[in-house]
C-alpha cells in the first residue's frame, strides 16, 4: 500500500511494499522505476479486490466522512463533469453522479478488479451517468481542461510521484475548477491501524522504509500537501482535519477486515509461522478489548482534506 513520509519508523515499515527510494532516482532510470512500482501496485490491488468487495459496505461507512467533506468542498452542480481519481469501488464518484442527473462522473483507477466492483455498484444503484476506466494518474487519457472538478479520496499517498500526478489533474481541470483530496493524518490519530501495527511489531522485526516512500502515512506531515498543491500553481489552497470513528463492532471483525484488506499485513503475516500469527492475533484482541471496554469496537481515525483552485 505504498510510500509515505517516515512519520514513525516503528510503524511505517509494514506499509512499504516496494524497496524504492524516490528521492534517490536519477533521470536515467526514474521512468522505469515508476513503471515498476505502478505495475506492482496494480497487481496488489487486483489481488485484494475480492476482499474490498466483501467488505465494501463497511469500508464505505468507514470512509464516508472524508467523501462527504470532499463533496461539500466541490459542491457539484448538475451538468458538470467530474473526475474521481483512485475511484476504487466507486466512491465518492457514485454519490456525486447521483447528485447530478444531467452531469457525469468519470472514475479512474489502476485496478481492473476494483473497477469491476464500481461498475456493479453503478448498475445496482441505477446510476447511468458514472463510468470508469483503467488509467494511470500520471498519464491521464484526457484532453486539457476536460473536467469541472477533480476528487481523490485516500489515493494521493500511494501515487509513485505525487507532484506528477497532481500536475496531470491540474492539466485536465478547467480553469476555475477545484481539486479536492483526502489523506491520512499520522499514526497518533489513527489507532484503528496502529493497534495492528504495534502488535505485529512486538513479534516481527520490520525495517523502516526509505524517506518519501509511498504508503499510508506518507502525506501526514504538517503542510506537506499544501506545499504540493501550491507548487503546481493551485490557488486558494486550504486544509481541514477530519476526525472520525471506525466501527469494527468486534475484535474478531477488526482482525478479519484488516488482514483481508491490507496487502502489507498479509505479506508480513504470511512470512510468520502459525504460532507467531496466533500470538499477534491474541495481542490484537487484548489491546482492542482494553481500549473498547464496552464491547463495541469503535476506534478513532483522522485525515486531512485539502482543496485548491485552478487559476482562471
Amino acid at each position: 500500500m505504498g510510500f509515505f513520509v517516515e512519520v514513525n519508523a516503528n510503524y511505517s515499515g509494514i506499509f512499504q511494499n516496494l524497496p524504492v527510494n524516490y528521492t534517490s532516482f536519477n533521470p536515467e532510470n526514474m521512468e522505469t522505476k515508476l513503471e515498476q512500482i505502478r505495475d506492482q501496485q496494480k497487481e496488489s490491488w487486483n489481488h485484494f479486490s475480492p476482499g474490498w468487495k466483501k467488505w465494501d459496505n463497511w469500508t464505505m461507512r468507514f470512509l464516508k466522512p472524508f467523501g462527504e467533506e470532499i463533496i461539500r468542498m466541490l459542491s457539484p452542480r448538475d451538468g458538470q463533469h467530474i473526475l474521481d481519481v483512485a475511484t476504487g469501488t466507486g466512491e465518492p464518484g457514485l454519490t456525486m453522479a447521483k447528485m447530478m442527473p444531467n452531469g457525469k462522473v468519470t472514475g479512474i483507477d489502476n485496478s481492473e478488479g476494483m473497477l469491476e466492483v464500481a461498475k456493479e455498484h453503478s448498475v445496482a444503484k441505477g446510476i447511468r451517468n458514472y463510468d470508469c476506466l483503467v488509467a494511470d494518474v500520471s498519464e491521464l487519457p484526457f484532453e486539457d481542461s476536460t473536467f469541472d472538478h477533480v476528487s481523490c479520496r485516500m489515493g494521493f499517498m500511494f501515487f509513485p510521484d505525487m507532484k506528477m500526478a497532481l500536475s496531470e489533474m491540474v492539466r485536465v481541470l478547467k480553469p476555475g475548477g477545484k481539486i479536492c483530496a483526502s489523506v491520512w493524518t499520522g499514526p497518533e490519530s489513527n489507532p484503528w491501524i496502529t493497534i495492528m501495527l504495534q502488535s505485529i511489531s512486538q513479534f516481527i522485526e520490520v525495517q523502516p522504509p526509505p524517506p518519501g516512500a509511498p504508503g499510508m502515512f506518507r502525506c501526514a506531515a504538517p503542510g506537506l500537501m499544501k506545499n504540493i498543491f501550491t507548487s503546481t500553481g493551485l490557488m486558494n489552497v486550504s486544509e481541514k482535519v477530519i476526525d472520525g470513528t471506525g466501527d469494527f463492532e468486534t475484535a474478531q471483525k477488526y482482525w478479519e477486515s484488516l488482514t483481508e484488506l491490507s496487502a502489507p499485513f498479509v505479506a508480513v503475516l504470511s512470512k510468520a509461522d502459525e504460532n507467531t500469527v496466533t500470538k499477534i492475533r491474541e495481542k490484537v484482541y487484548v489491546t482492542v478489548k482494553e481500549r473498547c471496554q464496552d464491547g463495541n469496537v469503535r476506534l478513532p481515525m483522522g485525515g486531512i482534506v485539502i482543496t485548491g483552485e485552478k487559476a482562471v
